[in-house]
């Protein structure tokens, strides 16, 4: 995608990879829209960066979704860039009973919404000379993480939903990119520090760099290793680097 002169709304922008993205896109000369749950946030975040703005949205709810799509079309009718990033991480433990709560908002927060969001949107941006749909995925989209099962199916779902609609819009003015972070070291899980989560500097500078290419997925360096899993030989790949982390666990805080 063009990196300037686009209208941009960033969902789950306050915080994390969300934020910095929206942050860096404001610093290139983006209009950026960062729409999340929390005023308080939202307020916080545009505060710190004159000009951008920023719209109330609950990508769990069908109605916030109808409702920040029609008010972000009436309020910047040149919207062109549709950003898919609102999402959670929580663990589970898919050897023992499902809690059937965090099952259905972790799947219509991940999955549903991000569908739902741009298909509020979607002949909007159909109608702009160029525009583009981006989906914030995970490495775990392709070498699911154990401990994290469910939002590791989410985010394979979601990269399956996006490499269907890349072919769908295949002859429109609508191009569909994925992003794939590896781990990152944001606050999604617990900001540690540790020397295997990629800093989120480095993540974001290299992914800007990406999204100017016109491939399709955008994947930085340290992410490319998991994203090339070897088909048939995958079970080994994904079975090493589950009990790499049994080995030596992810840190959680206190």
């Amino acid at each position: 995608m063009k990196l300037n002169d686009n209208t941009i709304l960033i969902t789950g922008g306050t915080s994390g990879i969300g934020r910095a993205l929206a942050e860096a896109l404001h610093k290139l000369g983006n209009q950026v829209i960062i729409a999340g749950r929390r005023r308080a946030l939202l307020d916080e975040v545009t505060a710190a960066n004159p000009g951008m703005a920023a719209i109330e949205l609950d990508v769990a709810d069908p109605a916030s979704i109808a409702a920040a799509a029609s008010e972000a079309i009436s309020r910047f009718p040149t919207l062109n860039v549709l950003f898919n990033n609102a999402g959670y991480m929580p663990f589970d433990d898919p050897a023992g009973a499902v809690d059937d709560a965090e099952l259905d908002n972790l799947s219509t927060t991940n999955f549903l919404g991000p569908i739902r969001m741009t298909a509020a949107l979607i002949e909007h941006l159909k109608a702009q000379p160029e525009a583009t749909v981006l989906y914030t995925t995970s490495a775990l989209a392709f070498v699911p993480l154990a401990t994290n099962a469910v939002y590791s199916a989410t985010k394979a779902a979601l990269h399956s939903y996006a490499s269907s609609q890349r072919f769908a819009l295949r002859d429109t003015s609508v191009r569909v990119q994925e992003i794939a972070p590896p781990w990152v070291d944001t606050d999604l899980i617990y900001r540690s520090g540790d020397p295997r989560a990629m800093p989120l500097d480095t993540f974001i500078e290299q992914t800007i760099a990406a999204l100017a290419g016109d491939d399709p997925e955008v994947l930085v360096e340290a992410v490319k290793p998991l994203r090339d899993n070897p088909g048939s030989g995958e079970h080994a790949l994904i079975h090493g680097f589950n009990q790499s982390l049994v080995d030596n666990p992810i840190p959680l805080g206190a």
